[in-house]
């Protein structure tokens, strides 16, 4: 359905739509997913249409110009677009417009459109209290926002490389880290997970569930079969230096929701060679955690974050100066 109507009335429409779409009764995490993707579908058949120049000729709407030059490339002609779609795109203008306040940095991070904001300032808070191994170098595998990144910047890390796969990313993270002033003590490079070399800490935050995302926001959530967790682990031992230490940052939301066990994890450890050298925890802050009602609540209520900092074993660093498998 294409609107062409006033613009507050079709923000109704898709709030009386959202309250329509039909919800499981079972508040199971593959039902939560379901009806995720059932109310996306329905609330993406409202369309509106923006000129060539993104302007959106409705009755009282606002300026979308400047939100849709920050995310999509020049516009050639008018092109429909979902109502839905254009609200997110608002929103995240509005996000890196007013930032996000980051109490471990004494300042404000700004999320670009598509990249995870940090809001949870849990996970950040750990990466901010934790006993540094060295401050002579760190990496920090998928930076996203480049929080964590500015975080050990300003902990006093001499030097931080950040890495993404993730373009929008790499450029908001670079654009936060000379915002703050680390920009002569970081490098955000665009790379699967390591940069080339060793460091004598490596920070990871990966997504915490094992499921498939549906959108690009969606992939620093949703991890499919921990790829990017198992690929950290798995490889971590070839990227720190002798007695360095790997920094995972991970949620149990996935042992509660049953996605994946405590055993995994720590077998991961082993099949990695690594040890389990210290943990912190911080319980959840968010507005989620405390909304009886919000899907899953019981589980993101009991949810709690670890900071597990872990080394190569001396058996595995031995055998792997030796040569041997």
């Amino acid at each position: 359905m294409l609107w062409r109507g006033d613009f507050q009335n079709a923000r109704q429409l898709l709030r009386a739509l959202d309250r329509r779409v039909p919800t499981a009764r079972a508040p199971t995490f593959q039902a939560h997913r379901q009806d995720q993707a059932r109310r996306a579908r329905v609330l993406a058949m409202v369309l509106v249409l923006l000129d060539s120049d993104y302007a959106l000729d409705l009755r009282r709407a606002p300026d979308v110009r400047q939100a849709c030059n920050e995310v999509y490339d020049e516009a050639t002609a008018p092109s429909a677009m979902p109502l839905r779609e254009l609200l997110g795109v608002v929103g995240a203008h509005e996000w890196r417009r007013t930032g996000v306040r980051i109490p471990a940095l004494g300042a404000r991070i700004r999320p670009h459109y598509g990249v995870f904001s940090p809001i949870r300032g849990e996970y950040v808070q750990l990466v901010a209290e934790a006993p540094l191994p060295a401050r002579t170098m760190a990496f920090d595998i998928g930076t996203g926002t480049g929080v964590l990144a500015a975080v050990l910047a300003r902990r006093g890390v001499a030097h931080v490389v950040a890495t993404d796969v993730d373009r929008r990313a790499v450029a908001c993270a670079r654009e936060n880290l000379a915002a703050l002033g680390y920009e002569g003590r970081t490098e955000v490079q665009r790379v699967d997970l390591f940069p080339r070399g060793r460091a004598p800490l490596v920070v990871c935050n990966p997504p915490w569930l094992p499921a498939r995302p549906t959108s690009p926001l969606e992939r620093a959530v949703y991890d499919p079969g921990s790829r990017m967790l198992y690929g950290f682990l798995d490889r971590l031992g070839k990227h720190l230096t002798k007695d360095g230490e790997g920094w995972l940052i991970l949620s149990d939301l996935a042992e509660r929701l049953r996605l994946r066990s405590r055993s995994d994890l720590l077998a991961a450890f082993d099949r990695a060679g690594l040890e389990v050298v210290g943990r912190s925890t911080a319980t959840p802050q968010h507005a989620r955690a405390f909304v009886a009602d919000a899907p899953l609540h019981a589980a993101r209520a009991a949810e709690v974050t670890s900071l597990w900092r872990v080394r190569m074993r001396t058996d595995t660093q031995r055998f792997t100066a030796s040569g041997c498998p």
